[in-house]
This record gives C-alpha cells, structure tokens and sequence, in this order.
C-alpha cells in the first residue's frame, strides 16, 4: 500500500498479507497490483522474490557439461527444490547446461539415500579468491530423475 504499511511475505509460498504493527497481527491479503512497503525496503517493486527452503549439507555429486565429456566430483553445500550449489575443483562457463549425480536429502526427496540424476543450468559461478578453496556453482533444476539400484541377478550356485 503506497500509504507507507507494513506487509509480511510467506516463505513457502510468496503471497502478502497485510501486517498491523500495533497489534502485531497480520491482516488481509494484499492484491497482486498494491505495493506496499517495509522496514527493508523489499516490496513487490523492487522485484524481492521470497528463496526456496535451503538445506545446508556436506555431500558428494558429480557433474558434467556434456554426456560426452568425463564426470567430475565436488560437494553439495545447499540445495532445495529448485537447484543447488555446489563447490569444486572443476571449472564450469557460466549459463552452461550441466548434469549432476547426487544423494537428494530426505527433506525434499520424501526418502532416504534418494540417488537423483538432474540436468540443469548454471546460473551462478564463484570463482575462488585465494587459488586455494574450490570454485562455487549455483544452478537451477530443469529435470530430475531418481536412480534406482538395479537388482543384482542370483548366480547360478544359489539356484542350484
């Protein structure tokens, strides 16, 4: 509301409500063409976009740019539903279109040890400062499939 109120954003799904500073107690919606404005200055306006849940983890995943090209190693530092990041040795261009092998956490895949193949674009690369730590990758998820374990067939001396 361009009269200067306050509003609250929720996390999980972006929509506004209203907020009454005095009673510290959130109000009505607000409608999609109402700006209102905050402490921060984070309103509809400025294009503040609420970020997916990140889960912070040490995991490994493996990466390429191409199916053609060997796969490389790195470690998962957060992910949520919509990408990930990553840090590596590895060099990756920036808008690149990679594929990653990597264990989905329970808390987005619904399941344990969720083994995940995903394609998707980079849209963020850190190069390392000092020479010494690995280079950081963001990207985001295009697709995403789970790897099942394939059922080892019995020998032939267990059926004998």
């Amino acid at each position: 509301m361009s009269t200067g109120d306050y509003y609250q954003v929720c996390l999980r799904c972006g929509a506004e409500y209203g907020y009454d500073w005095n009673t510290m107690r959130r109000t009505d919606k607000v409608g999609r063409g109402t700006v209102v404005q905050s402490r921060g200055k984070m309103n509809r306006a400025s294009g503040w976009r609420p970020r997916a849940r990140r889960i912070h983890l040490d995991t490994p995943i493996q990466f390429r740019t191409s199916s053609a090209e060997p796969w490389t190693d790195g470690t998962v530092r957060n992910v949520s539903q919509s990408g990930v990041y990553f840090v590596t040795e590895g060099d990756i261009p920036p808008s690149a279109h990679i594929e990653v092998i990597f264990t989905m956490p329970q808390e987005i895949a619904g399941r344990e040890d969720a083994k995940v193949f995903c394609k998707g674009k980079v849209i963020r690369t850190m190069e390392a400062m000092d020479g010494e730590h690995p280079n950081g990758i963001a990207f985001e998820i295009v697709t995403c499939d789970y790897l099942h374990e394939r059922r080892q067939p019995r020998s032939a001396e267990a059926h004998v």
